[in-house]
């Protein structure tokens, strides 16, 4: 829309109020001077006199936009002073910037556009023009504030609560700050049982008393669906930090009133300490969240420890490269040999999966399957060790003609019982491959019986009615109730290498072994000891009832060709 004319505003000292044509004739080229008066924003004529900047002319627009309407008391003078004059004094065609008028309360902004051209006038004139930018600012700030306020409980969330860190904490006084990280424990519990509205109700209850147990100069932020974190000023680090988690958790004892229920919730705390090598924000808030889940295995409230981050941050990479290697089938398996004390004879192969990292680094099973088990993708492996030790017999039978003569035994984790159909899984493989299950030996262990003794004695009978040999691996280390070997399928217990190694000299390892081998002779298993090194060592055993020995003495783990060679040699 375009506005009304330039006007120019009376002077008492002056007869004859110049006009704003005759004022930019100078200014503009002629052919463009009636455009003056079509200008659609705020806009002044300002000029040079007397070392002073002065408005001479301004239009309706500029009267309306509440920078004066008397252009000689206009803001824009005393506000604007210092540009003007730098602006005059240069030789610069044209200037652009923001200005930001009024108070606290009630700012207003505005894009600034000063513009001139050569003149021989000895008095410089030049086109001010103010657009008016506060709604679309204030439209950005508020937009702004939304997203960096969570919705439920006002306060910031996470992004917000970086922000508030790089504003107060900097590498001068970074010691004088801490981070907590509280996470609530059950929460989803309640929020299942109750409903998604009481465990807000809840979010906002507990966020109220959190409020309430800080000082006015530190800040509260909800960082996660049931995870607070609060930025503390602190004059002793350790000292002060541990002081406002244990008045954290003192004033959540009180139970919370919901929907006719009283409530306890408890709560993991962690803290991060300024004083810490960071680089940003984000890094405060992570070392607290990692406090935190130290917390949830301690008990207790966690300050982080940079090696224990370290020792984090190695198994992260080795979950992210595992996940991609179980994908491209990146691994292998290994076979060590398990042969009968009595003749000597190899009756069966244990697999062992290897790993060699993409950097070249060869990981042990007991540093990659902890972190397999913890992230989940122990099932994923497992299925891949079943197959690939299924394959691997199926190619050995074939280069046999047939029938190879022995068993292959695959380790199956507690986790993988629990979560993954192992019957469905081994059976489609020997399907696939071709291989009948009498050729399988599946080894467990003790803690898997303990987790769930019903679903492990379901998934037990459907592995054996594929024709599989049950075999418990470690046996004597975990927590088997011995009525659980009575009513399991179980075939072969595993004696543990503990009390195999220095059984020669050690009564009582001795003692132990001959006992396992009475258990086991009585329940009609056989039995397989692990960690044989000497001749002599595999002939005690012998001599004690033990059925089956492996160990280095025999072989140490050997990849699949060589295996099978080590078994036609022998």
């Amino acid at each position: 829309m375009f506005l009304g004319r330039f006007r120019a505003e009376p002077d008492s000292s002056s007869a004859e109020v110049p006009t704003a044509t005759s004022i930019l004739h100078p200014f503009l080229p002629e052919e463009s001077s009636d455009l003056l008066n079509l200008i659609p924003v705020a806009a002044a004529i300002v000029r040079f006199e007397e070392e002073q900047p002065a408005i001479v002319a301004v239009n309706r627009m500029f009267r309306l936009s509440g920078v004066g309407t008397e252009r000689m008391r206009s803001v824009l003078l005393s506000e604007l002073k210092e540009e003007l004059t730098a602006f005059f004094q240069s030789t610069d065609a044209q200037k652009r910037f923001s200005w930001k008028y009024g108070n606290a309360v009630e700012y207003r902004y505005f894009d600034v556009l000063l513009a001139r051209r050569e003149q021989s006038s000895e008095r410089p004139v030049c086109l001010l023009t103010l657009l008016d930018q506060t709604a679309e600012l204030r439209t950005q700030q508020n937009l702004r504030r939304e997203m960096l306020t969570d919705s439920l409980t006002g306060l910031c969330n996470r992004a917000g609560f970086g922000e508030v860190i790089e504003e107060r904490v900097t590498n001068d006084n970074r010691d004088n700050f801490a981070v907590l990280a509280v996470n609530l424990n059950g929460f989803s519990r309640i929020n299942a049982c109750m409903g998604a509205l009481s465990g807000d109700e809840l979010l906002i209850s507990v966020a109220r008393r959190l409020k309430g147990a800080l000082r006015g100069r530190d800040v509260l932020g909800r960082t996660g669906g049931d995870e607070f974190a609060i930025l503390l000023h602190v004059d002793d680090a350790t000292d002060d930090a541990l002081e406002v988690a244990e008045r954290i958790q003192e004033v959540l004892t009180t139970p919370f009133s919901l929907s006719d229920f009283e409530i306890r919730i408890d709560c993991a705390i962690g803290i991060a300490l300024g004083c810490d090598q960071m680089a940003d924000a984000e890094d405060m808030i992570r070392h607290a969240q990692f406090a935190v889940k130290r917390a949830k295995r301690t008990g207790r409230t966690e300050v982080y420890q940079s090696r224990v981050f370290d020792v984090a941050r190695k198994q992260f990479r080795i979950e992210t490269e595992l996940r991609r290697a179980i994908e491209t089938r990146a691994l292998t398996l290994n076979f060590q040999p398990i042969c009968d004390l009595s003749t000597g004879k190899i009756t069966s192969f244990e697999s062992l999966a290897r790993w060699r990292t993409e950097d070249g680094t060869e990981l042990t099973p007991g540093e990659f399957i902890p972190v397999a088990e913890e992230s989940g993708l122990i099932v994923p492996l497992g299925r891949w060790a079943l197959d690939e030790a299924v394959r691997t017999m199926s190619i050995w039978n074939r280069a046999a003609d047939g029938d190879c003569g022995v068993k292959l035994a695959v380790n199956l984790s507690a986790i993988q019982l629990q979560r993954d159909r192992v019957p469905v899984v081994l059976r489609e493989a020997l399907e696939r491959h071709g291989v009948d299950g009498s050729h399988i030996v599946l080894e467990l262990t003790e803690s898997a019986l303990v987790t769930d003794p019903d679903g492990i004695a379901h998934t037990l009978r459907g592995l054996k009615d594929l024709g599989t040999t049950l075999a418990m691996d470690d046996f004597g280390t975990g927590y088997s109730n011995l009525a659980y070997l009575q009513t399991l399928p179980i075939d072969v217990l595993k004696i543990d290498r503990s009390f195999i190694q220095g059984m020669m000299g050690d009564r009582d390892k001795i003692a132990i072994v001959r006992a396992i081998l009475s258990l086991a002779q009585a329940l009609g298993m056989q039995t397989t000891a692990e960690g044989i090194e000497s001749n002599e060592l595999a002939q005690t055993l012998a001599a004690l009832g033990c059925t089956y020995g492996q160990g280095f003495l025999y072989a140490r783990p050997l990849s699949a060709d060589d295996a099978f060679q080590f078994l036609r040699d022998s």
